[in-house]
């Protein structure tokens, strides 16, 4: 490890490219649940990755068959939701504040907090068996940082289905609507071969005013965004019937009972 980059039992983090990528590494598997020591792991790795001077890009991985399988449920309950909500947002500020290249490398199940991990990202590599989605409502409840970011990749009608339907895409037609680049045999090696073609000759300096540029308005916009959609989550939906019975059902394994209030 070189330039601030660090690495928990959660978390793993690896130097390549002489220091121009950082290699991010889910390290939970099977499902590299989206929890509070994940949450706070990789603000850490974002927050140092603004003064790593050759850092160019940043790769976001799960370990294991799936990328993730979303954000932890247990911290969503009433009692929790508040502090988790403001760690996930803070850490995904951070991610947009660090000013470099972010890819993820998707395979298999990238849910909820996982695929809003992803859509905040630059490219993205889908391996063949990728399957994208946002459940939350499923679970009688939305995704404040999906209904800002989805919309800004894919457009305010797909960004509706996914979000309104919870169902997942396959890679082929996530590829289709923009969702992910590019779906390949092994995503991790197609982002590594875009960092050396299209990242590593250039200056790390100038790629971040460029990041910084391109992205000018829509961090400004999603850092407002945000705190209001973290306020409408916690002071009106989290007082719903549904929101409780909801998330409360799936810790049970049983079919929740809706009152539509």
């Amino acid at each position: 490890m070189h330039d601030g980059a660090a690495a928990t039992d959660v978390v793993r983090c690896e130097v390549l490219e002489d220091g121009a990528l950082w290699h991010v590494v889910l390290a939970t598997p099977k499902a590299n649940i989206i929890d509070s020591a994940k949450i706070a792991a990789l603000q850490g790795i974002f927050e140092r990755a603004r003064d790593a001077r050759d850092l160019k890009a940043i790769l976001i991985e799960g370990d294991g068959p799936h990328f993730s399988f979303g954000a932890s449920i247990d911290e969503h309950m009433p009692e929790r939701c508040a502090a988790m909500l403001a760690s996930l947002h803070a850490m995904l500020k951070a991610l947009l504040a660090a000013n470099v290249v972010c890819m993820a490398a998707v395979r298999g199940q990238c849910l909820g907090g996982g695929l809003e991990i992803v859509s905040l990202c630059q490219r993205v590599f889908a391996a063949h068996d990728a399957k994208l989605g946002q459940p939350e409502i499923v679970l009688g409840v939305f995704a404040p940082v999906a209904s800002i970011s989805l919309p800004e990749r894919v457009g305010r009608a797909v960004a509706l289905d996914l979000l309104s339907t919870g169902r997942s895409m396959a890679a082929d037609e996530a590829l289709q609507c923009g969702l992910v680049d590019a779906v390949v045999d092994d995503p991790r090696a197609a982002a590594i071969e875009y960092v050396r073609r299209h990242l590593a000759p250039k200056s790390a300096a100038s790629l971040r005013f460029a990041v910084r540029a391109a992205r000018h308005e829509f961090g400004a916009r999603f850092a407002r965004e945000i705190d209001a959609l973290e306020h409408i989550y916690l002071s009106e939906l989290m007082r719903t019937a549904d929101a409780v019975e909801g998330l409360t059902a799936f810790t049970q394994k049983r079919a929740p009972k809706w009152r539509n209030a």
